[in-house]
């Protein structure tokens, strides 16, 4: 059978970085605090007329990935992109890392998904490759989240950072590649992470970020625990799927929103932390991008060879979530 295998990585994130002290002069908080109920230590902020615009950081890690791939943007069928900070409304941001990259014979969108936004979009790629409708696909998560940042939420905007990560997926009829994706969603639960229409006050030391007319609200203690439970779940579904167990995940790549939450999601799975990557304290929680930088960088780290296991999860606004599974094949 037919199935999609990642054969490039790529990702960027701005130059500006903020950190925890710094955060200390905006809002109410401290340090110690952040690191204590987070694990941040830092995150980057994009600045405007800097090659930071969600799309602009999308084209940047998109490159890379293909270069990687050894694959012309021309060759590329499918641009997925996940993303709720777009440059505009419309047209997507995807259209714009196409006009980009000068992919013209490909199709290219949006998937609003929130964090998880990534691997729904690695979802609909790997079908599209699996279903014969396309050969190369180019997967992305990007995001401008401090664009959306209230920056008098002491609670919230401690969290979040702006990236980008993009992988490369060509048809793959051997052993390796995305062995299954799940996915599930429950807008009954869409309080508990949400936008709502009112522009948050910029700081003065953050004058060159955008922003937008909405901003983000979360309800951390409920959806901690909601979270929790259906990340591990649902990567538990995945492992079962695949006849696989715990101990046969070389790689446990989540989504990076708190380090209490990966640590509680690799205790219930029982994946000891040396084998969960975590870089959640240098960027915070880049929402879709999350999962793609961290890809990018275990694969140029050499923790992953060809043939192993990795097992990535993720969860965000929706309520959405879900799971993958890849045999990888760089």
């Amino acid at each position: 059978m037919i199935k999609a295998r990642i054969v490039g990585t790529g990702s960027t994130t701005p130059k500006r970085i903020l950190t925890n002290k710094e955060l200390e002069a905006i809002v109410d908080t401290s340090d110690e605090w952040i690191i204590r109920r987070t694990g941040i230590k830092e995150r980057r902020i994009s600045s405007n007329g800097q090659g930071e615009d969600t799309s602009e950081m999308a084209t940047t890690a998109s490159l890379k990935a293909l270069e990687m791939a050894r694959i012309l943007p021309e060759a590329i069928d499918m641009i997925v992109m996940g993303t709720v900070t777009p440059d505009r409304q419309f047209p997507s941001a995807a259209c714009f890392v196409q006009k980009a990259l000068k992919a013209s014979k490909a199709v290219a969108f949006d998937v609003s998904a929130g964090c998880s936004g990534f691997l729904y979009g690695l979802s609909i790629a790997n079908n599209a490759i699996a279903t014969g409708t396309c050969k190369n696909a180019l997967v992305i998560g990007a995001e401008r989240l401090s664009s959306v940042t209230n920056w008098e939420d002491r609670s919230t905007c401690v969290l979040l950072g702006d990236g980008a990560g993009a992988v490369v997926l060509t048809p793959s009829i051997g052993a390796d590649g995305i062995l299954s994706t799940h996915l599930q969603s429950d807008g009954n639960f869409w309080n508990l992470l949400y936008s709502y229409d009112e522009r948050s006050k910029i700081p003065e030391i953050l004058d060159t970020i955008e922003g937008k007319p909405f901003s983000l609200s979360m309800e951390g203690n409920k959806l901690f625990k909601k979270s929790v439970v259906c990340l591990a779940d649902i990567a538990a579904s995945a492992l079962e799927n695949n006849g696989l167990s715990c101990n046969d995940i070389k790689l446990l790549v989540p989504h990076q929103a708190n380090l209490r939450i990966i640590k509680a999601v690799a205790e219930r799975l029982k994946i000891p932390m040396e084998r969960v990557y975590v870089n959640i304290e240098k960027y915070g929680n880049t929402s879709s991008a999350t999962i793609p930088i961290a890809l990018d960088e275990a694969n140029r780290e050499g923790l992953l060879k060809q043939g192993d296991y990795a097992l990535l999860v993720t969860f965000g606004a929706g309520l959405t979530w879900g799971a993958s599974v890849v045999k990888w094949s760089i």
